[in-house]
């Protein structure tokens, strides 16, 4: 694809994930496919895209040395100039005036001649004089917010929650590249065989510390594999595979996932059953649903059965005491998955926070009696937000005080994460900065003590 017209194509996807609120990683890959680019292009597309997201108010930061903040400005060319700062500044690999001479083309195909002059002089006094020194700004919290580009409420949140130290830590892992991992389909292929041909395939891989299913890339882009189209793989965090593994589902089971969606986790816990027995798995949207079924599909399986609910209207459709493993995967503010969904932090408010808490305890509260007595019941979360996590087992438990968390998950978690600094007596936060996974948090509950 020709240059001028893929930049134009980052801004356009750029500017409909601002406006829209879509999910970065869907559009983006809708557009690599419609467009049919080659590996330079997906992954220069991908690089911009993602790194202006990601460092949005910083680029603001820099462009307000040079544009009247009171100065009216269409998005789509303030979006053209983050963008390109953003290559300036971050991407050696591409020369500055090969930047701004792409950048002036689009401002004069879609916009005026002033227009394309404002960009040009901007970029003009930028490639002169450089950009402003995060160090003026003197406040420890706001100079953490703009240079890690994350809200100020939701920096000052987690240094009240976790401390400055952590807190930098969680904004600056949320700017890191994590490596992908990959889990494999074990009725199909052992890790060990995966791995190996992997490997023959030019990845550079590495078992999880995870589950003794997962793989971690470290280098190549896997979606490429066969093992794919052969349904012998399939993309999940290790932080989300460890939900499975503490669930401890066995063959023959009747197990329920009461937020399954898009299925990942419903998929891990049935080939951890040999695909025998029962896993209800539901989402409260019918569209989502065949997401769950499709999974299913293609990793070959058979005992999922998906259908819409609402997680707290499940009592209407089962008896008490019907599982034996009840999964709450929870809606949740998404806050440990920046780091591959940056919009997110631009979206969320405190608010959020404190609406979710309440539906995800409501749902806690609503399927507890679905459990049976020698049941186990995971709850998880791919945020960081006590208010979502802790607060919410803690109330839980309050209020049924049959329930206690059972002590043995901490025994069984793996043993590298063990002393992690996420441990409570609630259960597990893991951080983004403790092992370059999502933010994630679980906890397992079982009636009695």
């Amino acid at each position: 694809m020709k240059t001028t017209k893929l930049r134009n194509l980052i801004l356009e996807l750029l500017v409909r994930i601002e406006k829209d609120h879509g999910f970065s990683h869907l559009l983006i890959n809708q557009e690599i496919k419609k467009n049919e680019l080659n590996p330079k292009d997906e992954a220069l597309l991908t690089q911009i895209v993602y790194g202006t997201l990601e460092r949005k108010m910083t680029l603001d930061y820099y462009l307000s040395k040079y544009v009247d903040p009171n100065k009216k400005i269409d998005d789509w060319v303030r979006m053209l100039l983050r963008m390109s700062v953003y290559q300036m500044v971050y991407l050696d690999k591409i020369p500055d005036h090969a930047v701004i001479h792409e950048a002036v083309e689009i401002a004069k195909k879609k916009g005026h001649r002033g227009i394309q002059g404002f960009v040009n002089g901007v970029l003009r006094n930028i490639q002169r004089n450089g950009v402003r020194d995060l160090a003026e700004i003197k406040d420890p919290l706001k100079r953490l917010s703009v240079e890690t580009s994350h809200p100020k409420w939701l920096v000052n949140r987690w240094i009240q929650q976790y401390g400055f130290q952590t807190a930098e830590a969680i904004c600056q892992a949320n700017l890191k590249e994590k490596p992908m991992s990959v889990r494999i389909q074990p009725l199909k292929i052992s890790r060990e065989e995966a791995m190996a041909e992997l490997e023959q395939e030019g990845f550079t891989v590495k078992p999880s510390l995870f589950s003794k299913q997962g793989i971690q890339i470290e280098k190549g882009n896997v979606l490429s594999s066969k093992l794919f189209t052969e349904g012998k793989l399939t993309i999940q965090d290790e932080s989300s595979m460890l939900v499975a593994e503490m669930l401890k589902p066995e063959p023959g089971m009747d197990v329920l996932d009461s937020c399954s969606a898009p299925g990942g986790k419903a998929t891990h816990i049935a080939e951890k059953m040999l695909n025998e027995g029962i896993v209800y798995a539901h989402d409260l949207h019918k569209k989502k649903v065949k997401l769950i079924e499709e999974k299913q599909r293609t990793l070959g399986l058979s005992i999922i059965h998906a259908t819409a609910h609402d997680a707290r209207k499940l009592k209407e459709k089962y008896a008490e005491a019907s599982f034996d493993r009840i999964l709450v995967d929870a809606p949740c503010s998404g806050l440990g998955v920046i780091n591959s969904k940056p919009e997110i932090k631009y979206e969320k408010s405190e608010q959020d926070i404190e609406r979710l808490h309440i539906i995800q305890l409501d749902i806690l509260n609503h399927v507890a009696d679905l459990l049976k007595d020698d049941g186990l019941f995971v709850y998880s979360t791919c945020t960081i937000e006590k208010m979502e996590n802790e607060q919410v087992v803690k109330s839980f438990l309050k209020e049924n005080p049959a329930f206690t968390v059972d002590g043995d998950f901490f025994k069984e978690l793996p043993e590298e994460l063990q002393s992690s600094i996420g441990i409570t007596e609630y259960g597990f936060q893991l951080f983004p900065q403790s092992f370059g996974t999502d933010g994630f948090f679980l906890t397992r509950l079982k009636k009695g003590t």
